[in-house]
């Protein structure tokens, strides 16, 4: 492996287990055995959602308990305002403008972060352990004070390990630490299941199902991750003439899924936004909310199903811009055969595109919800979507690409420095 590639590979993991070891820093002046009693028996609603997404430091009430999901939300707003007006849009595109671009999002990030930890401070004053004790062991203003400055700290902190590992690492990071706070959570998950096994809550052949659904779930989504549509292209004489000795592609690869795991994680930030939030309310009516919105519900996965469709489409608009496309095209002397250079092969791009995304939003919001649909069907008495599948899965297969394409490029460097 090369020295460079292993040393991203390092920086990654390295960012990681600073990740993880910030889990374990609570929030002071917390008791947290109340803490862990109200989680036990909240596994099943937003809040165990909310737990599984940051790797279970909720429920420690760790100083990154509201996880990398402010900074989501955050980033949602500013793309819908991008797309909104075209003065932030032409913002992000511009390599100074995207550097202010990404200052508001870090500022509304803060913003966000405070709201939240002051409602989940306040929702804490109203928790009691078994034996009556309260869950906040200082006084109450001190500890909104000082919760609230410990989460935008901790969420400040895990921005910047996220934008750290994208710049120096290997993959997405922010979609790392999302992954690395699922995949914390299943040995203990592994270790709940057999305890629901020995004690007979759940009987082993539910428990095969449940592995055939997960490995069905895995099983499509890399089937569908790696389809996509090439668009054949050809090229003058005079442009392979000059370039007869380099690779020209002769196709446009449009994937099926062209906005990956932003949709799910986007969908995913907006419905726990007020889940989290309402969760210490005592109004009958916003209590009457939260119900709808625990992820054991079917409102809960219908506007799941919903989210992801809409902001498949939104991040697919962003991401693939087929009159860029064509105007390269044209500049290099291609063409799509039948189809008239220019505006017609944008058109025919976004028709395309289209179509596809079509497809590939209907299938991100059924792995989203079939699964747990067909889990409750089966009388499973905790939360099971395929979101945290998805997410894992994707990520996955993300990273190892980005892994290949280092190290093609690693290659080209060593025969390009040899002569060869």
């Amino acid at each position: 492996m090369n020295k460079d590639l292993l040393n991203k590979i390092l920086i990654t993991l390295g960012f990681i287990l600073i990740y993880r070891v910030l889990a374990y820093v609570p929030v002071p002046g917390v008791d947290l055995t109340v803490v862990k009693e109200f989680f036990d028996t909240n596994s099943n609603n937003a809040l165990g959602l909310v737990n599984m997404f940051s790797g279970n430091a909720v429920e420690r009430l760790s100083i990154i308990s509201l996880g990398i999901m402010p900074y989501i939300t955050a980033s949602i707003i500013m793309e819908l305002l991008a797309a909104t007006f075209p003065a932030l849009g032409k913002m992000k595109k511009e390599r100074d403008g995207m550097q202010k671009y990404m200052q508001i999002i870090r500022y509304a990030t803060i913003g966000i972060t405070f709201v939240q930890a002051i409602g989940v401070s306040m929702g804490l004053n109203s928790l009691t352990g078994t034996a009556g004790q309260s869950a906040i062991m200082i006084d109450m203003d001190t500890f909104v004070a000082v919760a609230t400055i410990s989460m935008i700290a901790g969420t400040m902190m895990l921005m910047w390990i996220g934008e750290q590992i994208t710049q120096r690492g290997i993959g997405n990071g922010i979609s790392l630490i999302i992954f690395a706070g699922i995949v914390s959570a299943i040995p203990s998950a592994i270790g709940g299941t057999i305890d629901l096994v020995n004690n007979g809550q759940m009987s082993f052949l539910v428990v095969i199902a449940i592995l055939v659904v997960i490995l069905a779930t895995v099983g499509a989504i890399i089937y569908v991750e790696l389809g996509e549509r090439r668009v054949p292209v050809s090229y003058s004489r005079k442009v392979i003439m000059q370039n007869q000795n380099k690779k020209i592609m002769n196709y446009i690869p449009i994937k099926v899924n062209l906005s990956g795991v932003i949709p799910v994680i986007f969908a995913s930030a907006i419905l726990m936004f007020p889940a989290t939030i309402l969760q210490g309310t005592q109004n009958e009516t916003l209590i009457m909310v939260s119900d709808y919105l625990n992820p054991n519900s079917y409102t809960f996965n219908l506007m799941t199903f919903l989210f992801v469709v809409f902001f498949a489409y939104f991040y697919a608009s962003i991401t693939f811009n087929a009159k860029d496309i064509s105007e390269n095209l044209k500049k290099q002397g291609g063409f799509i055969p039948g189809i008239r250079p220019g505006s017609g092969t944008a058109e025919f791009l976004n028709e395309t595109a289209s179509r596809l995304t079509f497809w590939g939003s209907i299938y991100l919001g059924m792995v989203a919800t079939v699964p747990w649909l067909i889990v409750k069907a089966m009388g499973v008495p905790f939360f099971f979507g395929g979101t945290a599948v998805l997410i894992v899965v994707q990520v996955a297969i993300d990273t190892m690409r980005k892994i290949e394409a280092q190290q093609y490029t690693n290659k080209y460097n060593t025969l390009s420095a040899v002569g060869l």
